[in-house]
């Protein structure tokens, strides 16, 4: 084993092992005794199911984290990675569709392996616990789509990547970090408009008490409302959500039908003023603009050690390619990728702060956007007594108890 295999072996391990010990923490957090902030809306059948759905949750959770680890240790040591390029060399395709053949290959095992951990996942895991509402076709369906979007469009944006690097010489990375960024714009426009729609039908929010005071709050706060949908949550889950989407005319907003049957007016007013909070403080661009750099220097990065015949090594590949050594940078950089990911977490909690506090200051009514807080915790069983450690590396969200503190000036 060389150097490159001893870093992308220890993070493997290190990865899961830090996992495992968090999410042991985790349980281990878990309170008998309900909050007494929850006392309203829990009783305590409630309680004890939400505390048996993040025990089975987290356990399944890491039964697949052992299974995933495995099967990339054995394929990696039984040199999977060296026949599967010995394999789409033999093609003869050319460069491009040789790359395409064997990430292709990869992700779809990938997708097949983890197929079973779905299924139970929906239809037991989901489904015991009174969330599923998907239909086996529905399910089938979501997988062909969401196939063919990624063959189709994942599939141009890394044709690009792989031609840029091919022969574009040494600023191919600026290339497809340019290619990369123009995507991701492009996405913003098209998934609420064309992509988005293709798994979940978008209705306009029909005329009525709740629109009008929708429509007064957005007046409040000069935020131009167009684009108001209800989504068919209830398609596939009974859990509830809204969110933000977009840019220009192409934003929109969408409540799941499942929170507006659960919610008050004036909670639902709350959420919403939550989610144009996000557009207000300019969340939303942050994020894009922080990705794209992240994606930037990614490349550069990527484009150094493309010409480290060590790096090919690792995988015992004798012939370098700018198709392996995307997924192998993929793993070298993991380490990066995670403390990225933890200072990002930390940006977005602070973010829905901001939105949470936009909110309650915009309506005048915290205790409407705590009350939907509180609601929404019940409805989806989420854990009310996180481990800080877990906090930390894994929640985009604070928890609901801080945010209700938050909230009230606590």
């Amino acid at each position: 084993m060389n150097g490159y295999a001893i870093i992308i072996l220890a993070t493997l391990v290190i990865g899961y092992l830090l996992e495992l010990i968090t999410e042991r923490l985790n349980l281990k957090a878990l309170h008998p005794e309900l909050p007494p902030e929850f006392r309203d809306v829990y009783d305590p059948e409630r309680y004890a199911r939400s505390q048996a759905y993040t025990r089975e949750k987290t356990r399944f959770g890491l039964i697949h984290a052992t299974f995933g680890l495995a099967v990339t240790l054995g394929f990696w040591f039984g040199g999977g990675f060296a026949w599967l390029d010995r394999l789409v060399r033999s093609w003869e395709w050319g460069g491009i569709a040789t790359g395409l053949a064997f990430i292709g290959l990869l992700l779809l095992a990938r997708m097949i392996l983890d197929l079973p951990f779905r299924i139970y996942s929906v239809f037991g895991i989901e489904e015991r616990y009174g969330f599923n509402k998907t239909t086996p076709g529905t399910f089938v369906l979501d997988l062909l789509k969401g196939l063919l979007l990624a063959v189709v469009l994942g599939g141009a944006l890394l044709a690009g990547i792989i031609a840029f690097f091919e022969n574009a010489g040494p600023l191919a990375w600026l290339w497809c970090w340019v290619a990369t960024a123009l995507f991701a714009l492009i996405m913003q426009f098209l998934a609420p408009t064309y992509l988005m729609p293709l798994f979940n039908k978008f209705t306009p929010l029909e005329d009525g008490e709740l629109r009008a005071a929708i429509m007064r709050y957005a007046r409040a706060v000069d935020f131009p409302l167009d684009n108001l949908f209800v989504m068919d949550g209830s398609k596939r889950s009974t859990k509830s959500n809204a969110f933000f989407t977009g840019f220009g005319r192409h934003k929109r907003i969408a409540l799941f039908d499942t929170l507006i049957e659960n919610h008050t007016i004036s909670e639902l007013v709350a959420i919403l003023a939550h989610e144009i909070g996000h557009y207000k403080k300019r969340h939303i661009l942050q994020g894009l603009v922080i990705s794209i750099v992240h994606t930037g220097v990614m490349f550069y990065l990527l484009s150094i050690f493309l010409s480290h015949e060590g790096l090919f090594e690792a995988f015992y590949v004798e012939t370098p390619s700018v198709y392996a050594g995307l997924i192998f940078f993929g793993m070298l950089f993991a380490p990066i990728d995670m403390m990225l990911s933890v200072a990002m977490q930390v940006f977005s909690r602070k973010n829905e702060y901001e939105a949470d506090r936009f909110a309650a200051e915009t309506t005048g009514d915290g205790e409407s956007m705590v009350s939907a807080l509180k609601k929404l915790s019940a409805d989806n069983l989420s854990n009310l007594t996180p481990h800080p450690l877990y906090v930390m590396l894994n929640y985009s969200h604070p928890p609901v108890l801080e945010r209700i503190r938050a909230i009230r000036g606590g």
